[in-house]
């Protein structure tokens, strides 16, 4: 457990603390009536409310759109469905400012509902609730149906030949059965919309904001550092309750009835309704999901001159983006290629030490570990960024002109994802297997070499593939670290998003494509790891 505690430790809660003393503490003391103040503040309780409203509007509207989809995936089986499952899956690795990109593309400026309708939904409320839809409903159909496809059928024919009606046996015997999934589904999407950033950056525009945006407008722009640490203590507090929430859910599916082999469960579409719902599914999938990102492709092609690849022509140029670079955007692509490999192998040193330490102890202290490492998808990102800047900037630890500092910052992301991932499966090895080989002669480390390593090495891929997924398109913390001459693909991608003029635009089409790609391929390597049964909590 030392070296992750070490990691936290240095790059997660001493940023994070010091950005907060530096707010709230001056030379006569704490000022913690500051943070009353604050939150009494007209602009800031209004931030607060939409923060809290649009989250819980989202996660109501995700489940509502995404619970059909999660049956069908469940219970039916139709040609092309292993595609489909990595299609709907695609928005979750997608960095937000590339979702945020597409649905611009989609109701923005020159969209397709401007061209259509004349109707422009950017800076609207409801652009900001469907790209969270967008980007979450794959948490809802790989939570919820990944249970439903191992719940028994036969417990709810049971309860139809004793003379329940279709929809009260689903009512009393299938929905209490995945009420703890649909709660930890509900919870996720929660935590993801409650902090969400890019999106909202993007298509809220001036007259919204969320926790997170809000912090990056008062430290970026404002430098006003008491509000933006009363409102990193705020959104502290609030990620606290939900994970707690978040645990709770767990260990109540964990608990859950006897599951069998989805294999059996699932079956081709009998009847006119089931086949009326897979098609609704399909048709949901293909505007919801498919089109938003054609529609990013297209527009990434669509030149004033007609289709081409003049924007992605334009990006090798050093002069492009009105001078918003100092290298070729393109450069962006190599750069997020070198930070994302960097922080994917600290991430899985990190994480992999923390899932073993995990597996083999026990205790309060140990649980309040495994929150410990769960913090960072919470936890501003925006004020983890800007606190690297104010304290790893002395000896020894003076890594502001480092490249090593976007891949810290990006590992702090990835390190959940790798525990979460490897710790079932670390979980579900016979300790007899390693009692035998200490027997047998063998060392601490060639036990684990030859024993645990075979049994998990396609869950360390797995983990892998996730934590370079979400280093790829850390956006928060990475704005204030990025170095004007080594941008990443969501920094450039949003400084050509934040100038104006149609080469700007195009250009900003075209990498936020580049970056869907290398996301879409690193998922599909993941689709063709993962086992048929499910490994890892995500």
């Amino acid at each position: 457990m030392a070296v992750p505690l070490a990691f936290f430790g240095l790059f997660f809660a001493y940023p994070v603390a010091a950005i907060v003393g530096r707010g709230l503490k001056t030379d006569a003391g704490w000022q913690l009536g500051r943070i009353g103040g604050v939150l009494a503040e007209p602009g800031i309780a209004g931030v607060l409310w939409f923060t809290a409203w649009q989250a819980l509007a989202s996660t109501a509207l995700t489940l509502l759109v995404a619970l059909p989809a999660a049956y069908v995936f469940a219970r039916l089986d139709f040609p092309g469905k292993q595609v489909l499952r990595a299609v709907v899956t695609i928005p979750f690795v997608l960095p937000t400012v590339v979702v945020g990109t597409a649905f611009l593309a989609l109701v923005g400026r020159g969209g397709l509902t401007e061209e259509l309708w004349g109707v422009r939904l950017d800076t609207t409320v409801w652009a900001i609730l469907l790209a969270h839809v967008f980007f979450n409903y794959a948490v809802v159909v790989r939570t919820v149906g990944g249970l439903w496809a191992q719940l028994d059928p036969r417990q709810e024919e049971a309860a139809r030949v004793l003379g329940a009606g279709r929809l009260a046996a689903w009512r009393q015997v299938t929905l209490p059965a995945l009420a703890p999934a649909v709660a930890a589904a509900a919870v996720m999407v929660f935590l993801f919309t409650f902090t969400s950033f890019g999106v909202v950056q993007i298509l809220g525009g001036p007259s919204y904001a969320t926790l997170e945006v809000e912090v990056y407008r008062q430290t970026a722009q404002l430098l006003d550092l008491s509000t933006a640490a009363v409102l990193t203590l705020v959104q502290f507090a609030a990620v606290a309750g939900i994970l707690a929430v978040h645990a709770w859910t767990v260990r109540r599916r964990e608990t859950a009835l006897r599951l069998v082999d989805p294999a059996r469960t699932a079956h081709p579409p009998r009847g006119a309704g089931q086949r009326l719902l897979l098609g609704g599914v399909l048709l949901t999938v293909a505007l919801l999901i498919v089109l938003p990102l054609g529609v990013l492709v297209e527009r990434s092609f669509d030149t004033p001159g007609g289709y081409g690849t003049g924007y992605y022509e334009a990006l090798s140029q050093a002069g492009s983006g009105g001078g918003t670079f100092l290298v070729p955007p393109l450069e962006a692509i190599a750069n997020s290629l070198e930070y994302a490999l960097a922080a994917t192998g600290i991430a899985l040193l990190v994480g992999g030490l923390a899932a073993a330490a995990l597996t083999r102890r026990a205790g309060p202290f140990v649980r309040g570990f495994d929150a410990l490492l769960m913090l960072p998808l919470g936890v501003s990102a925006v004020t983890v960024g800007f606190g690297f800047l104010i304290t790893l900037d002395e000896p020894p630890l003076d890594l502001r002109t480092s490249w090593i500092l976007v891949p810290l910052a990006q590992a702090l992301v990835g390190v959940p994802f790798v525990v979460r991932t490897m710790l079932p499966v670390l979980r579900a090895v016979d300790e007899r297997l390693r009692e035998a080989a200490a027997v047998l002669g063998a060392s601490p480390l060639r036990a684990w070499r030859e024993v645990d390593l075979p049994l998990v090495r396609r869950a360390l891929l797995i983990a892998a593939g996730f934590a370079f997924a979400v280093s790829l398109g850390e956006f928060g913390a990475t704005v204030f670290i990025a170095r004007a001459d080594r941008p990443t693909l969501p920094v450039a991608v949003a400084r050509l998003l934040g100038r104006a003029g149609d080469l700007n635009y195009g250009q900003a089409m075209a990498l936020s494509t580049v970056l869907m790609l290398v996301c879409a391929a690193a998922l599909l390597v993941l689709e063709r790891l993962r086992p048929d049964k499910t490994s890892g909590e995500f």
